[in-house]
């Protein structure tokens, strides 16, 4: 029996990726656990395995395919001792158009948000693998129909059906499982199915037009072209990684209470326990010759004191749920990192527990891959909070938009020379500024003060973080 190979879903909130590279060809046995196709995601590169064995009977999508939905159908594997040529025949994907093909498309958004739900983070390759190798599973698109019993319909289907007027319940489904999809509705409305109207306990009905007059939600691509001379720009279409970004961000502001904390930390007496401990780095043997085992950032040292101020004052290092207040054990940071196109956090886990040296050397490593696109799921996704600095670009101050879960978002400044009145003399100190993004559901004033507060005395006490 043909074995479908299906894109897999390489983090919860994955709904489609590009397949950048295939590592086996037709014809090529593998077996489980084999690399057989390299994945690009919004985020990172990665490499996807094999859960079974067999022969490449076909690839269905060549390499540099971009957009490729969740839990489609990318490959058909012959099992051991079928005929190569009959199960790329018999493939669920065999044929554009073809309801196994349908089904493996049209049912991958759904698939990808029930395993959100379900918060797995295994690929959906290995999720489906006790499944045969199915790229569409039962449980999704599912819906009481009006004789009690449950129909599995695609989302495309169901919309056609609202459309034409089809009482899915009446449906024979051709897809895997019984599952209906598009080409059973267009047959049925065209059998003359379609004269049993939509029962309300299998489907909402369709929402009604919206008048002529409605204002619109947004100003469209069109209209926003109108507004420049032809040939004075470049379009430059959105990647994933923009896309995501974009909706992240909104959907921050859009439910996320900002409020924003802001306080001026001194610096000297940090700068000057980072040239000690710097100056007294062992030496280790590398392709580049003997180098320092390590190099201190203020960064790193940002990254240290946040951690120990999540500690400090446990009831900020929190996140918000519907349902619950998440109160975490351990502060593990994220730090926004540069990448072309974009941004990513990768995540420095229980950054309180770690020194100083382990932490430089796991972040310059972090953000090295992060750059390469080579980062784990399991590396940016998650954290208790998070630090962006633009101090290195010579910014003295900005706000940040907190990223969920996370409650709080530090921004920092770059560090400079001001005049402070000290015992009622001017004098010049190292200063920087930051700003503690809260989330009011999670963190009130009163709270986030005492958070950024204590950041402020691990900064200008740094010995305090060796302790």
């Amino acid at each position: 029996m043909p074995i479908n190979v299906t894109m897999p879903a390489l983090s919860p909130t994955m709904e489609e990726g590009n397949l950048a590279k295939w590592l086996v060809k037709e014809g090529d046995k593998v077996s489980s656990g084999d690399v057989i196709a390299e994945i690009e995601t919004d985020k990172a590169t990665m490499e996807v395995e094999a859960v079974d064995e067999g022969t490449v009977a076909k690839i269905v999508v060549p390499a540099g395919t971009e957009g490729v939905k969740v839990n489609a159908v990318i490959a058909i594997l012959a099992a051991e001792g079928e005929d190569a040529s009959a199960a790329a025949a018999g493939g669920g994907a065999s044929a554009s158009g073809s309801p196994a093909a349908d089904a493996a498309v049209e049912g991958s958004t759904d698939d990808a948000k029930d395993a959100d739900k379900r918060g797995y983070e295994r690929s959906a390759e290995t999720a489906s693998a006790s499944e045969g190798g199915s790229s569409a599973k039962s449980s999704s698109g599912g819906s009481e129909s009006s004789k009690g019993g449950r129909v599995f319909a695609s989302p495309l289907a169901r919309r056609i059906a609202r459309e034409q007027g089809v009482d899915l319940s009446g449906v024979q489904g051709s897809g895997p499982h019984g599952r209906i999809v598009k080409a059973d509705v267009e047959g049925a409305a065209k059998g003359g199915a379609a004269n049993a109207t939509v029962s309300p306990a299998t489907e909402a009905p369709a929402p009604a037009a919206a008048p002529a007059t409605a204002a619109p939600k947004g100003a469209s691509d069109d209209a926003i072209l109108k507004l420049f001379a032809e040939g004075s720009y470049e379009k430059i279409p959105h990647d994933g990684m923009r896309k995501t970004i974009a909706k992240r961000l909104v959907e921050s502001k859009q439910t996320v209470p900002h409020f924003y904390l802001s306080v001026d930390c001194e610096l000297d007496a940090l700068l000057a326990l980072r040239k000690q401990l710097n100056g007294a780095a062992p030496t280790v043997k590398g392709e580049a010759g003997e180098r320092p085992a390590y190099k201190l950032s203020v960064n790193d040292m940002v990254i240290k004191a946040m951690a120990c101020a999540l500690v400090a004052v446990p009831d900020a290092n929190v996140s918000w749920t519907e349902s619950a207040m998440l109160k975490h054990r351990n502060a593990d940071v994220g730090v926004a990192v540069s990448i072309e196109g974009g941004l990513i956090t990768p995540i420095i886990r229980k950054a309180d527990e770690k020194t100083l040296s382990t932490i430089s050397n796991e972040m310059k490593d972090l953000a090295k891959r992060a750059r390469a696109r080579k980062l784990k799921p399991e590396e940016y996704q998650g954290g208790t909070t998070a630090v962006s600095n633009l101090g290195m670009f010579g910014i003295k101050d900005f706000s940040a938009v907190i990223n969920p879960p996370h409650a709080t978002i530090l921004a920092v400044g770059a560090g400079e020379e001001r005049a402070v009145v000290k015992a009622g003399a001017v004098t010049v100190a190292t200063v920087m500024t930051v700003t503690l993004s809260t989330d009011h559901r999670a963190v009130d004033g009163a709270l986030g003060a005492e958070l950024i507060s204590a950041f402020k005395r691990f900064i200008e006490n740094p010995m305090s973080m060796l302790v």
